[in-house]
């Protein structure tokens, strides 16, 4: 079957002419059969014979009309096309024919033999100048075959019309249907459907308009995913600034109370007012990198390519020194083999300063930070796995760095994962290797 509107309506006008050619052969053949079956069968053109003969008695009789006056017999009232009447006496040769399509009254030169092989049965007939024989002619069955043909082609032309006026009609039910579908999409209901089917240009449309249905209810899913993330940020945020603010609000309560009289206790109530307000800065910091980044429909990124070995050793080599200059040990395990990545430095440094920000609020001590980085498959993955403190919530309250980490790798088309239990932890960034 074609697969195109253009296709299709090229196949349909072929079929309706096929249908019409069809139609108009069947109609002809029957109405041909029914004129040799009726119309000309002996007994019909008989009677018409006679219809003709009794005609033109009662012509002759009532005109006192002579076998030998031309214009007498041609103004005949009941000659036409179609009706021939020769005239002739008892000799071999006739006297006179009278055809309209001979242009009247004329003069043959036949025998009488050649006439009653023409047109049949020879009738005696009293003109005022004496007895004449004459044949009839009856051609009128041309007459009924060309209308015959005319009805047809009417039937045929019928045919064609209905065939091609349903395929419009089939096409024009389709575009209706999928407008009003299109309207009800455009009046909110996204979960309406749009009917698929086809191959042709309005199967695509329809198409089209259900991946654009399907986009828009994307859209508002994240859009609705995204507002409740903020929402739930902000809850969060607000919850989380609220703890030290009230801590250090009542630590300035006291030393304004106090005074300065007892310089130990001023001194720890200072420290403690400025350990909050440095939890405040880090909150604060940790928002402000959520909304660069996130405030972003994409991020602008001077991604290059990069020596992969070369880049780690001196973006790790900065939080490995970042990490042991706060007192943590760090075991490190470094890949083998030579690869190029393609990335931005600047945004994969901001990465590796939220994993660094969460270890040292984080991690324990006591135990090793391990740093492994691995070549597997096309890809360079870099994990930073710690033990996890005990005396504090395992939960990260806000979850802003991470987020922030995972759309950084995301534009980067790279990954983010976390890993975590109750008492170890593992962030891994993964980038893809240049061939």
């Amino acid at each position: 079957m074609p697969r195109t509107l253009d296709a299709k309506m090229m196949y349909m006008l072929l079929l309706s002419l096929l249908m019409a050619g069809a139609v108009f052969l069947a109609a002809y053949g029957l109405g041909t059969l029914l004129l040799d079956r009726i119309y000309m069968s002996p007994e019909s053109v008989a009677a018409r014979q006679a219809e003709i003969y009794s005609d033109f008695s009662r012509y002759v009789k009532a005109n006192r009309v002579s076998g030998s006056d031309e214009n007498a017999v041609a103004n005949w009232p009941g000659n036409d096309e179609y009706t021939t009447i020769l005239i002739y006496r008892d000799e071999d040769l006739p006297t006179m024919g009278v055809s309209p399509s001979l242009g009247g009254a004329a003069y043959s030169n036949a025998n009488r033999l050649q006439y009653a092989s023409e047109y049949g049965r020879l009738y005696s007939m009293r003109f005022a100048d004496g007895i004449y024989h004459i044949a009839i002619g009856d051609s009128s069955q041309v007459r009924e075959d060309t209308l015959n043909r005319i009805l047809a082609v009417i039937l045929g032309a019928v045919a064609f019309l209905a065939v091609m006026l349903w395929y419009v009609r089939r096409l024009t039910r389709r575009v209706i249907r999928l407008s009003r579908e299109a309207d009800v999409i455009g009046d909110g209901d996204l979960e309406a459907p749009i009917t698929l089917q086809g191959v042709d240009e309005l199967s695509q449309l329809a198409r089209e308009v259900d991946s654009m249905r399907h986009s828009v209810i994307a859209r508002m899913s994240g859009e609705r995913k995204a507002w409740e993330a903020n929402s739930e940020l902000i809850t969060a945020i607000s919850h989380d600034i609220r703890t030290p603010m009230t801590a250090l609000i009542g630590y300035l309560d006291l030393l304004n109370e106090d005074g300065f009289q007892n310089p130990e206790r001023s001194k720890r109530f200072a420290n403690s007012a400025y350990q909050k307000a440095m939890e405040l800065k880090d909150l604060t910091d940790e928002l402000f990198r959520y909304f660069l980044v996130f405030g972003r429909a994409q991020l602008e990124m001077n991604k290059e390519e990069l020596d992969g070995r070369l880049l780690l050793e001196q973006l790790l080599g900065e939080a490995q020194f970042d990490l042991s200059d706060a007192g943590f040990h760090i075991q490190r395990q470094d890949f083998e083999g030579e690869c190029s990545i393609c990335a931005d430095p600047l945004y994969l440094k901001r990465v590796l300063d939220n994993l660094v920000s969460n270890l040292k609020k984080y991690a324990d001590k006591s135990q090793p930070v391990v740093f492994l980085t691995q070549l597997q498959e096309g890809v360079l993955s870099v994990c930073l796995s710690n033990t996890v403190r005990r005396d504090l919530n395992l939960v990260e309250s806000t979850k802003i760095g991470l987020r922030t980490c995972e759309k950084i790798m995301q534009a980067m088309d790279g990954s983010f994962t976390v890993q975590k239990d109750d008492t170890h932890y593992a962030a891994t960034f993964s980038l893809p290797v240049l061939k």
